[in-house]
């Protein structure tokens, strides 16, 4: 297929795109930078989609020039992965104006992309968003970002039905894994490999969190065969269920060996309870694809380590 994916920049994009590539599909990426311009883990990201994908810089969802491409283009699918997320966790982060951003001219893009022949959109979920996941009763957003993503998947939906496009949503839990972002597993194996004692500041909130080629594997899986067989179909796919503690702890069995390191973790005493208590998918990902690797999960997670934090 010709698939049109938006955010191949991001940590889980380009584990998307560079699969999507490998399965034998031709992935056309726009990024809104230039060529260049892209630093750190994301400049490693772009890097490594050298020669994978068809790189189209310089624009963003929804402006001319992104009409302007799926105009002149024909795409099978369109895999809307991209969304606003600077300060993602900070309660200043403005949710009317991310939702804003990533629906900008939802209506023409997606009449040019049905004109031109697209027979369905994916859009990326998150556990984050209020009536995602399992757990909490109250069925809230996590916080302003999670509110966006939920309002930008009601404007496309609203659009794609109207059109008669296919619509699916694949929701994303905690995934971690190489070139990731600094995050919860990151801020562990820094502190292990610089010798310290990582401390957990919030050991009770249970969580899904899963390695990023797992998730890969249940994202290609998704969008090129599943949506095809029902084009209402949800993706929710899960990995580690368990408590923050439990998960630290899970890590530090999982790296110490690779790491050739102690890794000691010291869980504090949670009082700060804003999120929900408890908040994870419901597909058992592991259990659909029995033949991925755990064991090379962690071997990769563990080099990765080793190359940014030695």
């Amino acid at each position: 297929m010709r698939i049109l994916l938006t955010g191949a920049s991001s940590f889980t994009g380009a584990w998307f795109a560079t699969a999507l590539v490998q399965a034998g599909h031709t992935v056309t990426a726009p990024f809104r930078g230039t060529s260049g311009s892209y630093e750190g883990a994301r400049g490693q990201r772009v890097k490594s989609l050298g020669g994978l994908v068809e790189p189209i810089w310089g624009l963003s969802f929804g402006d001319e020039r992104f009409q302007d491409l799926v105009a002149s283009q024909s795409f099978d699918l369109f895999c809307h992965h991209a969304a606003e997320m600077t300060d993602y966790r900070s309660w200043s982060f403005d949710s009317l104006a991310a939702t804003a951003a990533n629906t900008r001219n939802a209506r023409p893009v997606l009449e040019r992309l049905v004109e031109k022949g697209c027979a369905a959109l994916i859009v990326t979920g998150s556990v984050f968003e209020p009536f995602e996941g399992l757990g909490d009763p109250q069925h809230r957003s996590f916080n302003p970002y999670g509110l966006s993503k939920h309002l930008s998947f009601e404007v496309l939906r609203l659009e794609a039905e109207r059109l008669k496009l296919a619509i699916g949503k694949f929701v994303i839990p905690n995934p971690f894994g190489p070139r990731e972002e600094f995050r919860f597993t990151s801020f562990l194996a820094r502190e292990w490999i610089a010798g310290r004692v990582p401390k957990v500041a919030t050991p009770a909130y249970v969580r899904d969190n899963i390695p990023v080629s797992l998730l890969t594997r249940s994202y290609v899986d998704f969008v090129t065969r599943k949506l095809a067989e029902n084009a209402s179909l949800r993706g929710t796919p899960s990995g580690y269920i368990e408590d923050q503690g439990a998960f630290a702890h899970r890590v530090a069995r999982e790296l110490a060996p690779r790491l050739g390191c102690p890794c000691p973790v010291e869980l504090a005493v949670q009082t700060d309870f804003l999120e929900p208590l408890v908040r994870v998918n419901d597909q058992r990902a592991p259990q659909l694809f029995p033949d991925w690797s755990e064991s090379g999960a962690w071997d990769d997670l563990a080099a990765y380590y080793k190359t940014v934090f030695s």
